[in-house]
C-alpha cells in the first residue's frame, strides 16, 4: 500500500479552540490509513478576510496516509461535519478547518482540491506553524521553501500560544 508525508493545516476560532484542534488531530489518527508524525505548536492568529471575529488558534501537522489525495479530503471534511462546521460564509468563523497544504510533492488542480494549497504562500498562520515542523520542504511548483516563503511575508499577526500538544495523538 502505498503511503505519502502530507502536511495539514488545522484552525479553530469557536468554542474551545485548543481542545477543537486537539480533537480534530485525534480523529485524524483514529484511522488506520493515517500516521502523525508531527504537530507543531498552536498559534494564536488574526482572522483573515473577514476580521470582525475572534482570533484564531492554528496549528500544522505531518502525517503518513495511505488514503489517496481525494479521500483524504473526504476524511477531512467529515471530521469537520462530526465536529459541527458549519460555514454561514466565506472566510467566517468556524468550529474547525482543516486543510491538505501539501500532498507529497504533487501538484492537483481538481475542482474540489488545489494543492499545494492555492493560498499558503501568503498567509502567516499557515506558514509559520509549518515551517516549524518542515521549514525546509520544498514547494513542488514554486520550488521555494517553507522558511523561504515566511520570510517573503513574516509572522505579523501570528502569535506563540502554546507548545506543541503533549496529548497522545498517534494509534
Amino acid at each position: 500500500m502505498r503511503q505519502e508525508v502530507v502536511y495539514l493545516g488545522l484552525g479553530s476560532n469557536l468554542g474551545d479552540k485548543v481542545d477543537n484542534c486537539l480533537r480534530a488531530l485525534e480523529e485524524i489518527s483514529a484511522t488506520n490509513n493515517n500516521h502523525i508524525q508531527a504537530v507543531s505548536s498552536l498559534y494564536k492568529t488574526e482572522p483573515v478576510g473577514y476580521r470582525d471575529q475572534d482570533w484564531f488558534i492554528n496549528c500544522a501537522a505531518e502525517v503518513i496516509t495511505a488514503l489517496p489525495p481525494l479521500l483524504l479530503l473526504q476524511l477531512l471534511k467529515g471530521i469537520e461535519k462530526r465536529m459541527g462546521r458549519i460555514t454561514p460564509f466565506k472566510m467566517g468563523p468556524r468550529i474547525i478547518d482543516l486543510d491538505i497544504l501539501f500532498y507529497g510533492a504533487e501538484v492537483i488542480k481538481a475542482a474540489d482540491l488545489i494543492i499545494p494549497h492555492p493560498h499558503l504562500h501568503e498567509r502567516g498562520f499557515v506558514l509559520v506553524p509549518l515551517a516549524e515542523i518542515a521549514p525546509d520542504l520544498l514547494h513542488p511548483a514554486s520550488k521555494k521553501t517553507v522558511n523561504e516563503l515566511l520570510k517573503n511575508i513574516g509572522k505579523e499577526g501570528v502569535e506563540l500560544y502554546a507548545a506543541p500538544p503533549n496529548r497522545e495523538v498517534s494509534h
